[in-house]
């Protein structure tokens, strides 16, 4: 019987196992859907549909870099145990890997190709293999001309893999391993501070509006006259742009600098222009809503009590 992409979908979105398993199943079965599932299910591949409903919020954040250009990826699973898992690093290490041959979108990434087959499909294997429930959440990547994206990892527990990856990307014609150094302890810096841009232009406006109109309300409170309000407001905006975007913020390595004035004293040093272009930083399972786990009720379920 010929086994068509169609049925090979169809039985990948019933068992959630890979592609190529999907269509042996197919072949030994003679395209029977039912006999397939129960194929999958024999062989511990069709694990993967089951665990898709649960929340993954643990895992690793993966960097890697490629030339002028470097990728930071999160590979989320459900327990800390996986992260520490040999073939899970593996894994996320490939696919940070080869985020950085793409243009660091989530479809461009999942539909790469590691050890054959889609980033996509070495998820879900691994997820019938681990029994985990697993995601690519979430990729990026950063690129220029002419200098370096330097990278950092916080909490490593494998080269390029841990909690926290920071990419700095610095634009420059200077040399090469004193723009990565210095990117490497910016990057070092954002990972401490989470900054929320890279500098005032680029700051969400409706963030900046929100903050405004609480300095507004703080101002009139001490009902001084509107001219001096509004001199309160720039002031407390003013240090607002000092806390929150990365080149006002102190910089960490050196607090009597900022971090735009460690990047002129690195140009001078070199005697060539350079560019804070862009950063991105990736925390290990933020915004995700964790469930609540009963401790006690689990202990009870497994015991059958």
């Amino acid at each position: 019987m010929s086994i068509t992409a169609a049925m090979v979908k169809e039985l990948r979105e019933k068992s959630g196992a890979g592609m190529m398993d999907c269509k042996t199943a197919l072949k030994e079965t003679d395209g029977d859907m039912e006999a397939a599932v129960d194929w999958l299910r024999t062989k511990g591949l069709a694990k993967a549909a089951k665990k898709a409903g649960r929340v993954a919020a643990e895992g690793l954040v993966g960097v890697a870099a490629e030339g002028t250009k470097a990728a930071v990826i999160e590979l989320n699973s459900e327990t800390d145990f996986v992260a520490r898992n040999e073939g899970f690093q593996e894994l996320v290490s490939k696919v940070a890997q080869v985020a950085a041959t793409t243009d660091g979108s989530i479809e461009a990434v999942s539909a790469a190709t590691i050890d054959g087959k889609s980033v996509t499909d070495a998820v879900t294997d691994a997820i019938a293999t681990i029994g985990e429930n697993m995601t690519l959440r979430r990729t990026a990547v950063l690129s220029v001309n002419s200098g370096v994206v330097a990278t950092y990892i916080h909490g490593a527990v494998s080269d390029g893999l841990g909690k926290i990856g920071v990419l700095v990307a610095l634009e420059s014609s200077g040399d090469a391993d004193k723009l990565n150094a210095l990117g490497r302890q910016i990057a070092m810096h954002v990972a401490a501070t989470s900054p929320l841009a890279l500098n005032t232009a680029e700051l969400d406006p409706a963030v900046v509006e929100r903050e405004k109109t609480v300095f507004v309300e703080q101002a009139r409170e001490s009902g001084k006259p509107e001219n001096i309000i509004e001199k309160m407001v720039e002031g407390r905006l003013r240090k607002f742009y000092e806390e929150v975007t990365l080149e006002k913020q102190a910089f960490v390595i050196d607090p009597d600098k900022t971090v735009e004035q460690a990047v002129e004293a690195l140009a001078k040093e070199l005697g060539t222009d350079v560019k804070l272009s862009g950063f991105v930083r990736f925390a290990l399972g933020e915004g995700i809503e964790k469930e609540e786990q009963d401790f006690a009720a689990e202990v009870a379920a497994a015991t059958g009590q």
